[in-house]
């Protein structure tokens, strides 16, 4: 599905960056919002010594710049109090306007210019602040996709779940479960009882049925470890249990009233989400796993570029 560039944005090419905590993605980008060429590097926020982000961008993407390219746009981890520049986080509801008018830029080269896309805030319904950096631009990458309103399920180490009406983000709120699947895996007594397998469906699917039963969160978390020691799980399928049931939990919290939900995220653990909504009533359907870059092209196209 064709982008909805700006029609100024004529004859233009810019480099795009995806930097989170962990990973760096670039893309070099037409003036149509094509990915011309991408890379990939294990060079996260969080791996930059002594705040060198313009000393790391140069060694990712020195080759583009050298071919004449002069527009760097970076979302992500990047606009984090640890990252490049602290960004603020725009109050919902946010256009790709909003986004594009409040990105700013930071220092970098002479014959090059570098912005960063804001994030996005939100309180709940109890005043209690919700945060979002890069999924932001994910939405704006599906915006043709959504009409003129929509969920959008974003899965990963903090889930998210926006509302998103007219291409407007309205409202979302975040959860945590990547995270904690990942910290309950590796750093509780659970390491002991799993190991790395393939996906195994038939148990994802009883740690999602599980997800519905009485007792509680932590009280189906510790379950996990006593079907193992019962020998009812075994070590391949507990890891998927878990996601089951973590998952589960997530998605009967965010999808009532939410029947049909567009997903964007790594093609593995959206299909998972996939599953976990149809099970539990709704429609899934999994978007384009590049709506990062497409997001950077279509807020780039509405920047006032100074060069």
């Amino acid at each position: 599905m064709a982008l909805l560039l700006d029609r100024e944005w004529v004859d233009r090419t810019m480099i795009g960056v995806d930097w989170g905590t962990t990973n760096f993605r670039a893309f070099l980008l037409d003036a149509e919002g094509n990915i011309r060429d991408r890379r990939k590097a294990a060079c996260g926020v969080l791996q930059v010594a002594d705040g060198g982000f313009g000393k790391t961008l140069r060694e990712q993407i020195g080759d583009w710049l050298l071919q004449g390219e002069n527009h760097v746009l970076c979302c992500g981890a990047i606009g984090s109090r640890e990252g490049w520049r602290e960004m603020p986080y725009l109050p919902c509801p946010v256009t790709v306007a909003d986004l594009a008018r409040n990105s700013v830029a930071v220092p970098f080269l002479a014959a090059t210019e570098a912005r960063l896309v804001p994030g996005v805030g939100f309180a709940d319904a109890d005043g209690v602040p919700d945060t979002m950096r890069g999924e932001e631009t994910q939405i704006a990458g599906i915006r043709a996709a959504l009409g003129p309103g929509a969920w959008v399920c974003l899965p990963g180490t903090h889930s998210k779940w926006a509302n998103v009406r007219d291409g407007t983000i309205v409202s979302y709120s975040s959860h945590m479960t990547g995270e904690v699947f990942a910290a309950l895996r590796a750093h509780t007594i659970f390491a002991r009882t799993m190991c790395d397998a393939p996906v195994d469906w038939a148990a994802f699917a009883q740690g999602v049925t599980r997800s519905g039963q009485g007792g509680g969160w932590l009280h189906h978390v510790f379950g996990v470890r006593a079907l193992c020691v019962n020998h009812r799980l075994t070590a391949a399928a507990a890891p998927w249990y878990l996601s089951g049931l973590m998952i589960g939990h997530e998605v009967r919290a965010a999808l009532p009233g939410r029947e049909h939900v567009h997903l964007v995220g790594e093609p593995v653990l959206a299909e998972l989400y996939a599953r976990a909504i149809q099970m539990l009533g709704g429609e899934a359907r999994i978007e384009n796993p590049d709506a990062a870059a497409r997001g950077l092209a279509l807020i780039g196209s509405q920047v006032a570029w100074a060069k």
